[in-house]
């Protein structure tokens, strides 16, 4: 049987995350054409496309995701994806590729690219709360820009916390309660809950939080009091409103959007200032096609066959932080 690395192997994280600070660069810019994404309800989850268009990269095409909060019980992934890459100037199909290890690669990068604009410090204390596969992501990208003294991580299911601990003893890190985990630095959700875990009080004054869980109406990992003193960017205002960390304070009427400092675009190419030293900033971030764009370039721009397996060994657990 002939080998084909995976895209772990071809992928480097800090090009990825060069890459994907370029797409927000290009949607800071307004250079970028990106569609709200379509949610389509299926049983026992949706589905949703999403299409772009990055003129800078010359490429286009579109991702379609699946979000299925059972799958697990079946031995599937929570979420599956399949992205279709298309030639601009002539619309022709260019590459389809498995997309669920590249979204995982690309939401870890975007996180990266976040804590490199906002944090306040660039070492200290990294908590992770969640122990799945954007944990596993998010653990690779951001000691690249952001040096961990301590690693502390939480998940609901204390075995899984401690597996993950295991799997990555090449760092500090070490197993503790939500509330120490949630006093870090730099604070990485990546969580499917549907009602706050993180409380106000627990989070410092200059604290970083990537707010990566909340990806669909109904979701939220963080007290909405938080919100209220934070410094809170977005990944894209239309997409957070509907679907972010920000989305049902909204609803509820104790958060307005014109309280949202701006995009993460327009913070890296200066559209809006950076937040004061003692400011707690907060990253909502809902998953850009144009980061799966991004991405998926790089992929086939390694001139070689990458294996993406319809099922992976990645460590699944009850606590799965995945996203689109």
């Amino acid at each position: 049987m002939q080998y084909y690395p995976s895209p772990e192997e071809v992928i480097e994280m800090d090009v990825l995350i060069q890459a994907v600070e370029s797409a927000f660069v290009d949607h800071g810019t307004g250079r970028s054409v990106m569609p709200p994404k379509v949610y389509v309800d299926l049983p026992g989850g949706d589905f949703r496309t999403m299409p772009s268009y990055i003129p800078s990269l010359q490429t286009a095409g579109v991702k379609i995701v699946n979000v299925h909060p059972d799958n697990r019980k079946a031995g599937l992934p929570t979420v599956m994806a399949v992205t279709v890459l298309l030639d601009p100037p002539t619309g022709r199909p260019i590459a389809v590729l498995n997309a669920t290890t590249l979204t995982d690669l690309r939401t870890g990068a975007s996180a990266a690219v976040a804590t490199r604009a906002l944090a306040q410090k660039k070492k200290g204390t990294l908590g992770i709360i969640g122990s799945g596969r954007q944990a596993n992501s998010g653990i690779r990208a951001i000691p690249l820009v952001f040096e961990p003294e301590e690693v502390l991580v939480w998940s609901r299911t204390r075995s899984n916390a401690e597996r993950f601990a295991k799997n990555h003893s090449h760092l500090p890190v070490r197993v503790s309660d939500i509330e120490t985990v949630a006093g870090a630095d730099v604070l990485l959700t990546v969580t499917p809950s549907k009602v706050p875990l993180i409380k106000d009080k627990w989070i410092s004054d200059g604290a970083h939080i990537n707010a990566i869980g909340a990806d669909a109406p109904g979701k939220q990992e963080i007290d909405p009091d938080i919100l209220q003193r934070a410094f809170v960017i977005v990944d894209d205002m239309d997409q957070a409103t509907h679907s972010g960390e920000v989305n049902m304070p909204i609803q509820k009427g104790i958060y307005s959007p014109s309280r949202i400092a701006g995009t993460l675009g327009e913070v890296l190419t200066g559209a809006v200032r950076r937040p004061s030293p003692d400011e707690i900033t907060v990253f909502d971030s809902t998953g850009l096609s144009i980061m799966d764009l991004a991405a998926a370039h790089l992929a086939i721009g390694k001139g070689k066959v990458i294996d993406l397996p319809f099922m992976e060994n990645t460590g699944m657990s009850d606590d799965p932080g995945v996203r689109e």
